[in-house]
């Protein structure tokens, strides 16, 4: 059959809703800064004009020309078997799209798609489509379908009465003041209009999403919420750090083995609750100053941009300032702690670390009866919201940035213990913070509880655990432990993963 037929059929098969999500999707707004061939010519008209002329038309033709072209586009691709261009991840986010969407050409060449995976050297658990979706866009998406057309209208006028950011923008003229968002698909243009608009004037991005939320807050909740939706649900949506479908992210577990009774103990379990929250595992063993740097270098290969969280287990001997490394030699807790997270590829994204080590020889010991319960009180003021409110600085978005990021920002650190004091171990379990931490965060899943939340349990069930050194003097201790946050949104669990031999990858 003629390629235009077959392009022209399969278009036609695909409903309005679907053709604006397929469009959002693949005219994502982050795409990968180390990539070959990303010039980034003004994308302002491939991503905004499109949507701008289908809700002020009503007419999806400008979005089927660009669903054809991208079509066409693949078709005539070589894969060259060289550097990683923008154009090789573009194929990947639109095959991802249509296999997310139902709505994959029949006649698409998947054996393209595998070529293409080869040059980001993907492994075969890498090779899931759900990888290749970003999680971010996928949230938007369920905001979208959370909101009647009257709410995306609402959010519109919002929008339009904001004279400082509209201006000069000529796609905002063509939509015009008034919308009717009540046709197919229409209402899905408009707010991927608005999303991409802000993400374009960088008012929002993955992480940072207040005036998206704002528009969002001006809405009639009666008129604007889907049946079973309210306003507050809405927005409580988009103060999650991004993390859906497969897989949760890229953990990786580092253990000393030598001189560390337990440490294969620390190793199954800490992959057995990585595989449990649906992330994908590296495992170095007795690591070294070497090995810790290749780890380093390899995660910025372009391929963990597609990953939406990293997490990191660190287990080995330490004292205040280092830990002790397999041969011998030490690093700086802090220098490891600032490196990693300065990795462009998790930038936006939240970045865990559990330490779990000795930060010093200090036992909190259990004497006599010195630990006889104590009280305290304290005055309450009740302050009115109202006045509150007034006294508050009135912070206006000529004085915002969401460009600029500390490295350390989107990073938790997890400590196993406090400052100068031991961390705590079983001779055949190895580390009692390991196995408290696995243990709760199993039983966690599908609860909806946040990382911080299971984090406090963890602190106070690990306090009750009475602990013995294993000196001749047989000390009695308690163990503390603790993080330390720079998260801007909070990380929940996942409530389900679907087993990887339930989805069909791209052909090896």
């Amino acid at each position: 059959m003629d390629e235009v037929i077959q392009v022209t059929q399969w278009l036609s098969s695909i409903t309005p809703r679907k053709k604006a999500k397929l469009f959002f999707f693949t005219t994502h707004a982050d795409a990968p800064s180390p990539m070959v061939g990303s010039n980034d010519v003004d994308t302002h008209e491939e991503t905004q004009l499109p949507l701008a002329t289908t809700v002020a038309l009503h007419n999806f033709k400008n979005i089927d020309e660009f669903l054809k072209k991208k079509v066409n586009t693949f078709s005539c691709y070589n894969v060259i078997e060289n550097e990683i261009t923008k154009t090789d991840y573009e194929h990947l986010r639109f095959y991802s799209a249509c296999k997310y969407l139902d709505v994959v050409p029949p006649f698409l060449d998947l054996e393209k798609i595998s070529a293409i995976q080869n040059k980001f050297e993907m492994t075969d658990e890498e090779r899931d489509y759900r990888l290749l979706l970003d999680s971010a866009d996928l949230v938007l998406e369920k905001v979208c379908d959370s909101l009647k057309p009257a709410g995306v209208s609402q959010m519109w006028t919002a929008l339009r009465k904001d004279r400082n950011l509209i201006r000069g923008v000529k796609t905002i003229d063509i939509i015009g003041f008034f919308v009717d968002p009540n046709p197919t698909g229409i209402k899905e243009c408009l707010f991927f209009f608005i999303v991409r608009f802000l993400q374009k004037a960088d008012k929002i991005n993955r992480v940072n999403t207040n005036r998206l939320e704002r528009l969002i807050a001006q809405c009639d909740e009666s008129s604007s919420c889907e049946e079973g939706k309210t306003i507050d649900f809405i927005i409580d949506s988009l103060r999650f750090y991004p993390t859906e479908l497969y897989p949760f992210g890229f953990c990786l577990i580092m253990c000393v083995i030598e001189g560390r009774d337990g440490a294969m103990q620390e190793i199954e379990k800490t992959m057995e609750i990585s595989r449990h929250l649906g992330m994908i595992t590296h495992t170095e063993k007795n690591p070294t100053k070497e090995p810790i740097e290749l780890v380093k270098k390899e995660l910025m290969q372009p391929k963990y941009q597609f990953y939406s969280s990293f997490t990191c287990w660190f287990m080995s001997h330490g004292d205040s300032n280092s830990m002790v490394l397999a041969d011998g030699e030490t690093i700086e807790r802090e220098w490891f702690l600032t490196s990693f997270p300065d990795i462009s590829t998790f930038q936006l994204k939240p970045k865990v670390f559990f330490m779990v080590s000795c930060r010093g020889a200090n036992k909190f010991s259990l004497k006599g009866d010195e630990f006889e319960g104590q009280s305290a009180t304290c005055d309450y003021y009740d302050i009115g919201s109202a006045l509150l409110r007034n006294r508050m600085l009135d912070i206006t978005d000529s004085v915002r940035d969401i460009s600029y990021v500390q490295p350390m920002m989107d990073t938790l650190v997890a400590y196993s213990t406090i400052l100068d004091h031991l961390s705590g171990r079983a001779n055949t379990h190895g580390s009692i913070y390991v196995d408290r931490a696995c243990v709760l965060m199993s039983e966690n899943i599908s609860r909806g509880r946040s990382l911080t939340e299971i984090l406090e349990h963890l602190s106070q069930d690990l306090h009750e655990i009475l602990q013995e050194t294993m000196d001749e003097d047989r000390i009695v201790y308690k163990q503390a432990c603790h993080y330390d946050s720079f998260f801007r949104k909070t990380l929940k669990l996942p409530y389900t993963r679907h087993p990887k031999e339930d989805v069909h990858s791209a052909p090896q």
